[in-house]
């Protein structure tokens, strides 16, 4: 390790008199021996062309952010030449950083770390973390379920340790903003675990349950405040809470954010922030209008880039399945009983379309619960309590929920309906084969989702395994001719009641045929009260004439 540190100060010494240059190298990401990486990082700054892509270089420029990639190659996306390198100097210490306790974080995260058998940081941990303690502006671009919460949680309750504060009324220190309900609880969760031997306060804001609780959380201040962007809106227009104090903005799966809406809710919430404070970017992947959002937001930001964007994790086993539309159900059913299941997660497109996918289950002797927008959020809570804990093995969702589902031990994701947007699928697959694990991505692929799979593959830069199920396509490979659509089973049910009906229809018609019936003797006149003179006929009286 000396040794290592040495090698890598003459180095670091020897491009600064060549070049005038300081230059600090996290290489907290090293799988390498010491002497192969002095030696890959002094070929790559002897030569200019040549780029230090062995290891993950985070510098001042956002644009320096490295690639993973084990060895040194020409150009690339994402790498800089060695020459145009910024130096870093909060960074001379972060070398080889294999353990948590090389962070120098406050004694009762680290007993809580030990608690939690965190032994060594992820990639997007042992990167993050000596930035956010520099106190720079972080853009993480990551994979999810690669422990970008305790890499944003663990510096921030770092500084609320060292820098002990009471908080005004209704204001906090720490804001932290995820799309959904799910999200946001884990995330308070995991701040409360970390932070167990700190006296912390900590409070979740979130929608579809009584405001009333909320409000009354925040009346004496908190440190620490999770938060969805409509509910944290309505209490700020309530006068319920003021960000004037806040010193830490955290955005967490931005890219989710954007897709539901709530970039213009976003907007808002920062123009009420101070401006000197700490912004924490954190996003799968990053789109145009997120890269905007961070150019607005940020100043002078570190962006770490872990993995590709767009990029899959290597142990999901992915898999497309082709069929018709009809065959879906049948198929779902057969593939959860068929493979080896631990957990599995059924993704549909539509609200509508999970609770369909959870009765056809039942139908088949399957038990699954759905979780989406349009249930409570109680029955959304014991729905993933009971998927957490085992008792149902089979969990219908739809893509709101994708971000919010951290259940250890999914084995399988089903893609019942092929997202519309590639990025999401991503999103989806990621809920499986997290911290290292291995798990199965199985897509059901019908013929009129073909386009959303030839963009999906062209976002992964891979081609997924097809296993031919439709019916719709002969040995010759040439279409079969197109049948009438089956007609939905309401509708036959409709026919046949208008067959029962036809009866009752003919009836009424002809009693419409007949003529009236006479009115009561009391509202006939007679047409002459002679005596011996013959009796008119009965004229009918009209309405406007009985009670004349």
């Amino acid at each position: 390790m000396e040794q290592a540190g040495d090698r890598l100060g003459s180095a670091r010494d020897w491009l600064g008199g060549s070049e005038g240059k300081r230059l600090e190298i996290n290489i907290c990401m090293l799988h390498m021996n010491d002497a192969t990486f002095i030696r890959s990082w002094q070929a790559a700054c002897a030569d200019p062309r040549k780029t230090v892509s062995g290891l993950l270089i985070i510098s001042d420029n956002p644009d320096h952010a490295g690639v993973s990639s084990p060895t040194l190659r020409h150009g690339g996306q994402g790498a800089q030449s060695a020459q145009d390198l910024c130096h870093l100097a909060p960074y001379k210490d972060c070398i080889h950083l294999t353990s948590f306790q090389d962070f120098g974080l406050a004694d009762p995260i680290e007993r809580a770390l030990a608690e939690e058998k965190y032994v060594t940081p992820t990639p997007i941990q042992a990167q993050t973390i000596p930035t956010v303690l520099s106190r720079r502006d972080v853009i993480g671009i990551a994979q999810t379920g690669t422990g970008k919460t305790a890499a944003f949680a663990l510096p921030i309750l770092h500084h609320i340790s060292t820098h002990r504060r009471r908080m005004p009324r209704k204001c906090c220190r720490v804001l932290v903003l995820s799309p959904t309900r799910e999200l946001s609880g884990q995330i308070l969760d995991s701040f409360r675990a970390y932070g167990r031997h700190l006296r912390i306060s900590a409070a979740l804001v979130i929608g579809g349950v009584p405001m009333g609780a909320q409000v009354r959380a925040l009346l004496d201040g908190l440190d620490i405040l999770v938060a969805t962007p409509g509910r944290l809106l309505d209490l700020v227009r309530g006068n319920a809470l003021r960000l004037g104090e806040v010193e830490f903005l955290v955005l967490d799966e931005a890219d989710r954010m954007l897709d539901m809406g709530f970039i213009q809710d976003i907007r808002k919430i920062v123009g009420k922030l101070p401006v000197d404070r700490q912004t924490l970017l954190f996003s799968a992947t990053m789109p145009q209008a997120i890269a905007e959002l961070a150019r607005a937001m940020l100043r002078d930001p570190v962006k770490v880039v872990v993995t590709p964007e767009g990029s899959t994790v290597a142990t999901v086993e992915q898999r497309i399945l082709r069929l018709d539309r009809a065959a879906k159900p049948a198929m779902l059913a057969d593939i959860l009983r068929r493979e080896s299941i631990d957990r599995a997660l059924v993704f549909t497109r539509t609200k509508r379309g999970a609770d369909k996918v959870v009765r056809s289950l039942g139908q088949a002797g399957i038990a699954a619960q759905a979780i989406h927008g349009n249930k409570s959020q109680s029955q959304r809570n014991r729905a993933l309590a009971g998927f957490r804990n085992g008792e149902v093995r089979t969990l219908v969702a739809t893509d709101i929920a994708a971000r919010g589902i951290d259940v250890d031990g999914i084995s399988h994701v089903v893609n019942f309906d092929l997202p519309n947007l590639p990025e999401t699928y991503v999103h989806r697959i990621g809920r499986t084969a997290r911290a290292g694990a291995k798990g199965v991505a199985i897509s059901l692929c019908e013929p009129a989702e073909g386009p959303f799979l030839r963009d999906i593959e062209k976002l992964i830069r891979m081609s997924i395994p097809v296993t031919n199920h439709s019916s719709s396509t002969g040995q010759t490979g040439r279409p079969a001719q197109q049948s009438r659509p089956t007609r939905p089973r309401s509708h036959a049910l409709g026919k046949q009641r208008q067959r029962e009906d036809a009866p009752h229809q003919q009836d009424r018609a002809e009693q419409r045929r007949k003529p009236p019936t006479a009115l009561p003797a009391f509202l006939y006149r007679e047409a002459g009260r002679k005596t011996g003179q013959k009796q008119a006929d009965p004229v009918r009286v009209t309405a406007s004439q009985q009670f004349e």
